[in-house]
């Protein structure tokens, strides 16, 4: 039976729906305000709101911003009973994370079908997150242990050596080992990064009103960002010689940690899927309120199926490369992208290379 949360300063309207509402088979519970309706949300979590917009204790405005801020309330579907169902406060209202609208004055008809359809959009956005969810933890039990084994190994391995025979070390061996612990630490940290970051976005991008808070940022000088994040990488794999930069000046609406975790893994693939003595070009232009950026490499490819089927856990001729990382990193950088607004393109030729192409506001 679903619970219904019915916010109303109107004694007699408020009735009318609970009335109806429990003729129906819900539980209804009503609320005189919105202070007292955010109270009732906390303690009986109800799975859907209905509320009136202008209340004398507390608005219907007033009261969606605080369930909207509060991680238990957070995602209840919010329906606003109104007679002002204008277009600007209709605006106002989905930009504060209401779901719909019932114009005053409404037939039961009415009201039913809409609180019938949103209850059940509801219940298949929270199927399809679960199912999401399952996928998602079947998948990393597969590969998050591998994965992390790899750079795991190499930092146990190396200072085992370093701890065991440090006396017959000389001081040049020991600088080498630590430089090797150092690297596969980072490739471990960037690896649990990308896991979290993931999940996270999995998990969240149902819901629809956090995105605005997550995602509210920006990047000036993103040239800057693109040139010291294509330098660094080039100096990592120790090709700074390859690396070409064609870069103007732009901004992106993009948090600079975002920002940078989409750069930082174009340039990383570009030059661990290349050989040494090839090209790596970073450009970027603005052109029509967006910030483009393009990273091209000259090497293996992708065949166009193979690029249709990039996503997480997804690797390609593993038989014949040593490849590290399961596609996450593609994966997260294209829904980075999409949340921010942007585009990601990806251009590849078996044999001859790759180029993907970032697009954001």
């Amino acid at each position: 039976m679903a619970r219904i949360l019915v916010v109303e300063d109107e004694k007699t309207q408020r009735l009318m729906i609970l009335t109806m509402l429990k003729s129906h088979g819900f539980e209804a519970i009503g609320a005189e305000n919105g202070a007292e309706g955010i109270e009732l949300a906390r303690r009986h979590a109800p799975d859907l709101i209905l509320s009136d917009i202008h209340m004398e204790q507390g608005d219907g405005y007033s009261m969606l911003s605080a369930i909207r801020n509060d991680q238990t309330t957070a995602t209840i579907p919010v329906i606003f009973i109104t007679g002002m169902a204008d277009l600007q406060v209709m605006r106002h209202s989905m930009r504060l994370g209401a779901d719909d609208f019932i114009p005053k004055p409404f037939s039961q008809e009415e009201l039913l079908a809409a609180v019938t359809t949103r209850l059940e959009k509801a219940q298949k956005l929270s199927l399809q997150a679960s199912k999401k969810l399952e996928e998602l933890r079947a998948s990393m039990s597969v590969t998050v242990p591998h994965e992390m084994r790899t750079p795991l190994n190499g930092i146990l391995g190396y200072s085992d050596i370093m701890r065991k025979q440090f006396d017959d070390l000389e001081p040049l061996e020991v600088g080498r080992m630590a430089e090797r612990i150092y690297k596969n630490a980072k490739r471990l940290e960037r690896l649990v990064e990308n896991y979290l970051l993931y999940a996270q976005m999995e998990i969240q991008k149902a819901d629809l009103h956090k995105r605005a808070d997550l995602f509210d940022a920006d990047t000036p000088n993103a040239e800057k960002t693109l040139e010291s994040i294509a330098v660094l990488k080039a100096g990592d794999f120790g090709r700074s010689a390859d690396l070409e930069l064609h870069l103007t000046p732009g901004h992106v609406s993009v948090s600079p940690k975002y920002f940078s975790k989409i750069v930082e893994e174009l340039v990383d693939n570009a030059f661990r899927y290349s050989k040494t003595g090839t090209p790596v070009v970073v450009r970027a232009e603005t052109s029509n309120s967006l910030f483009s950026f393009s990273v091209t490499d000259s090497g293996r490819g992708m065949t166009a199926e193979q690029v249709s089927h990039i996503g997480a856990f997804v690797q390609f001729e593993r038989q014949i490369y040593e490849q590290q990382g399961q596609g996450l990193g593609l994966t997260v950088t294209r829904r980075l992208v999409e949340l921010h607004g942007g585009t990601m393109e990806i251009e590849s030729e078996y044999g001859r290379g790759t180029t993907v192409k970032v697009s954001l506001p």
